[in-house]
């Protein structure tokens, strides 16, 4: 069975830097896709950072430069470094699997971690 279970949410101000972390049971995520989503109220659910293992990691233009997403086999986690936070970065983490990457393009992945809250004030 997979779990994903996020951790390290919080409330910084603007500018600020904050690191999440998904820990994984029942996936490798070393050997298939994983990314990172947020959800904002009244918004959608979009696609912040995609890793694969076949290509660089894909970000969202909004936090190109500022969000990198890695992961670390040993301990078989997934985090996101994110630096420069802005209030629009303000949303519900999710931490997501699926060994078809296509399904985290389309956002229907198969595995959700329960979410981590992100707020940052101005």
């Amino acid at each position: 069975q997979v779990q994903l279970v996020e951790s390290g949410g919080g409330s910084v101000q603007a500018g600020g830097s904050l690191r999440l972390s998904c820990a994984a049971s029942g996936y490798r995520v070393n050997r298939y896709c994983m990314g990172w989503f947020r959800q904002a109220p009244g918004q959608e659910r979009e696609a912040v950072a995609i890793m694969t293992t076949y290509a660089p990691p894909a970000y969202a233009d909004s936090v190109k430069g500022r969000f990198t997403i890695s992961r670390d086999s040993a301990k078989n986690t997934l985090s996101l470094q994110m630096n420069s936070l802005k209030p629009e970065d303000t949303a519900m983490y999710y931490c997501a699997a699926d060994r078809e990457c296509s399904r985290l393009w389309s956002r229907s992945p198969s595995y959700w971690g329960q979410g981590t809250q992100v707020t940052i004030s101005s």
